[in-house]
């Protein structure tokens, strides 16, 4: 084992008894390849700077989450500022298509206006019935539910803010895709 490598793990035993020390130097080590690597991945310098920050809150809030026997916590570090690095990506590209359908509401040329008014029919009631169908949902189903479609938030994320095991939000969501797939399918 590297020198390096022992010093972190001393250092992620100080972190895991509160040690705000030692979560000191671990961002005095890591924060500038973190941030680096971030940049590489997101390409703006304010999006690199919140996936470090974030990295550095989640390592705070469970230090836990490393588990020295699955390899150094470099690596381990690294691989959770790449992983939240790519959420955020994926995040804005979907934020940006959003704004551009948004800003894109003017109308077809030879549009049928008849065609228009039986999708806006068909949608109106078909949103209610999701709306309906939504409410057949635990509480704790439907929160995983909206985190993700509606907070764009990852199964990881959504763990990591509910303060859950990620197998739990798996459970939940699979649940409740299925209990929502038997409600709206039987409408069909």
């Amino acid at each position: 084992m590297r020198e390096d490598d022992r010093d972190d793990l001393e250092l992620h035993r100080r972190l895991s008894a509160g040690d705000r020390s030692a979560f000191d130097e671990l961002y005095r080590r890591y924060a500038r390849s973190s941030y680096g690597l971030a940049l590489r991945i997101t390409g703006q310098e304010v999006l690199a700077q919140d996936v470090v920050h974030d990295a550095f809150l989640a390592l705070w809030r469970a230090p836990e989450a490393y588990d020295p026997a699955r390899g150094p916590f470099r690596t381990f570090f690294l691989s959770l500022v790449h992983h939240r690095a790519v959420d955020t990506v994926r995040r804005e590209e979907r934020l940006r298509k959003r704004t551009e359908r948004a800003a894109n509401l003017e109308p077809v040329r030879d549009e049928d206006v008849a065609e228009a008014v039986v999708d806006e029919s068909f949608l109106s009631g078909r949103r209610k019935e999701v709306r309906e169908a939504l409410l057949t949902l635990s509480p704790e189903q439907r929160q995983v539910l909206e985190m993700a479609y509606f907070g764009g938030m990852t199964q990881v994320a959504i763990a990591e803010r509910l303060g859950i095991p990620l197998g739990t939000v798996k459970t939940r969501t699979l649940a409740a895709l299925r209990k929502l797939r038997g409600v709206l399918g039987r409408e069909d």
